[in-house]
């Protein structure tokens, strides 16, 4: 697990709005930056982690802007891959990176109710089953994409339907939620898009590869 200093999650923090700028314009720009504002979920947004346990992906502080930056990076390459393939690239890199990075967004949790992940306090917990962190009871339960879709209403930052669809199906047929739309028998119900698997793509990449830095450095 990495250890950051105060210094380098800054330095992280100004890599992520770094890319907000050179992709996004505008009130939606403006928007987007008010909602990683220090004020609104700036400090979740560099402290929180990416999942509970050591060896599911990026459990500690910091690692959840490490995940959605790496999500990124696996879209981006997907993107490529899948061009060299002659599959159809039907969507903008505007929305490709929108989705990348806010299919999580759910795990900072509600502005009201509190963080997403607490840390865990039993240490029969954190021996026996690698939990470090806890999921935090006062907030109501919410599958993480559909909070990621409140959230980003919350604060008027609009998603067009391409986007709303990659950020939901953004964990594949894991969720068994998603079946509807990517195990449908019937061609008329079939995705008009590809952005939702170039994403799910991205996240299982970074997820496999997150992992993969754990184990080696376990």
């Amino acid at each position: 697990m990495k250890d950051y200093t105060d210094v380098q999650l800054q330095e992280n923090y100004e890599k992520f709005t770094d890319l907000l700028k050179e992709t996004f314009s505008g009130d939606r720009l403006k928007r987007l930056l008010n909602l990683y504002s220090e004020d609104e979920y700036g400090l979740r947004l560099v402290t929180a982690p990416a999942s509970a346990k050591a060896h599911f992906h990026n459990a500690y502080v910091g690692g959840y802007l490490d995940h959605i930056m790496n999500v990124y990076k696996g879209c981006v390459g997907s993107k490529k891959l899948w061009e060299m393939m002659g599959a159809t690239i039907d969507f903008t890199d505007e929305e490709m990176v929108f989705a990348a990075l806010h299919h999580d967004l759910g795990k900072l949790g509600d502005k009201k109710q509190g963080e997403y992940y607490l840390q865990q306090d039993s240490e029969w917990h954190r021996k026996n089953r690698g939990e470090i962190y806890k999921f935090n009871s006062n907030l109501q339960y919410m599958n993480v994409t559909d909070r990621a879709l409140f959230i980003l209403q919350s604060y008027d930052i609009k998603c067009t339907w391409k986007e709303t669809l990659a950020i939901k199906l953004s964990d594949g047929l894991y969720d068994e939620n998603n079946e509807a739309y990517l195990k449908s028998y019937n061609p008329d119900h079939e995705l008009k898009t590809n952005l939702p698997r170039i994403v799910h793509n991205g996240d299982f990449i970074a997820c496999r590869s997150e992992y993969d830095t754990w184990v080696r450095g376990k």
